[in-house]
């Protein structure tokens, strides 16, 4: 992204706050909501709303950042040689997504584990690479599998598991509107299909050690 099209540093209440976006893109999803704002029936000139289509470009090009973004290349700037062969757990992995049928936010928690073969990762890139992920219009189903998938073929991992549990908004606002149903996918390779090794993982994630 070249200078010109990053926004300028600004402060708000007392701190330094820095976005960047694409400007020229914000002005072209911006005009198409001022129609959108139109056709809706109100009047996007009035003082509410004069800002609104840009708030919302804004707020999709952040809420789709995914996009930017090389998971693999995520694990792999922090990929360490260790012969640490036993299950690596890191759970309640919190996930804001948005669906790719309706645009409407889901939401959760993602638990994910791996078995290393040779190679180990930094614990923060983990959730990094379901950020990614996320950051992109989604179906759950697919994102477990694509959180899987990096994970399995970037660290050759002996097994991954990943378990997501999420409420979406397109049930809970609109359609069927039931308020607390929360869906759960799974996604196993390698060691993690073996039904033992899959317990100890499903075990550690429900456990608590307060």
């Amino acid at each position: 992204m070249d200078e010109k099209n990053k926004s300028a540093e600004s402060k708000i209440d007392g701190y330094t706050k820095i976005d960047q976006y694409d400007l020229e893109k914000i002005e072209r999803i911006a005009a198409h909501y001022k129609a959108i704002l139109a056709e809706l029936g109100e009047d996007p000139s009035r003082e509410g709303l004069i800002q609104t289509p840009v708030r919302v470009a804004k707020a999709l090009q952040y809420l789709t950042h995914g996009y930017d973004a090389n998971p693999e290349e995520i694990l792999r700037s922090a990929m360490f040689k260790e012969e640490y062969n036993q299950m690596v757990v890191v759970k309640d992995i919190e996930v804001f997504s948005m669906c790719e049928h309706h645009m409407l936010p889901f939401f959760g928690k993602a638990h994910v584990a791996y078995i290393p073969n040779g190679n180990i990762v930094g614990l923060s890139k983990i959730p990094r690479v379901v950020d990614v992920f996320a950051r992109r219009l989604q179906v759950q189903e697919r994102l477990t599998n694509q959180i899987r998938d990096c994970i399995q073929e970037t660290l050759d991992a002996t097994g991954v598991a990943v378990v997501m549990e999420c409420k979406h908004l397109c049930m809970s606002m609109r359609g069927i509107q039931k308020q607390n149903s929360v869906t759960t996918t799974s996604a196993f390779t390698g060691a993690f299909v073996n039904e033992t090794t899959r317990a100890e993982f499903l075990r550690l994630i429900t456990a608590s050690l307060s």
